[in-house]
């Protein structure tokens, strides 16, 4: 079974934004990252898949939607992150 696709959307100086990359950098992850500090069409699509999210990052695990840096940190420290990876 394949890992589910990660993709995280970003904006340029984001502190929250690198600390999110460096946890699932650490952790080996592969991720697809959208910069969308200009918006755009990518901000317009993260706004589709969380219509309530307005900060950045916006972290999705296949179809889940993490939300954002603090959120990967909290699922992390409860051990969920690793099971949703396909870690487990």
């Amino acid at each position: 079974m394949a890992a589910p696709e990660v993709v995280i959307y970003t904006k340029f100086g984001c502190g929250y934004c690198y600390r999110a990359k460096r946890l699932l950098d650490s952790k080996g992850v592969s991720y697809v990252e959208h910069d969308i500090t200009m918006g755009g069409p990518r901000r317009d699509e993260m706004l589709s898949r969380a219509p309530m999210a307005r900060t950045v990052p916006q972290i999705f695990v296949g179809d889940t939607h993490v939300g954002g840096s603090d959120d990967l940190h909290a699922m992390e420290e409860s051990g969920k992150l690793d099971a949703l990876l396909g870690a487990a």
